[in-house]
């Protein structure tokens, strides 16, 4: 079995003081390239909603980490 990583990817909303779920993202790749969970999810975040929101800075993510099974 492999591991996944499972990223919620949430905007500071602070008028309503609390994170809004922009989408998840599933990272399957055994390499993180040197980074931490939450570095390389937060880069990826950014490049794939960072458009849709006025400042990037605002995006966080929380990583959950979970079993995948192997397709046979």
């Amino acid at each position: 079995m492999s591991k996944k990583i499972t990223y919620k990817v949430l905007y500071k909303n602070h008028k309503l003081k609390k994170g809004e779920l922009m989408g998840t993202l599933v990272e399957r790749r055994k390499d993180l390239r040197g980074k931490s969970k939450l570095d390389s999810g937060l880069n990826w975040a950014k490049a794939m909603f960072g458009q849709t929101v006025k400042n990037k800075h605002m995006i966080f993510v929380v990583p959950d980490e979970a079993k995948a099974k192997k397709d046979s």
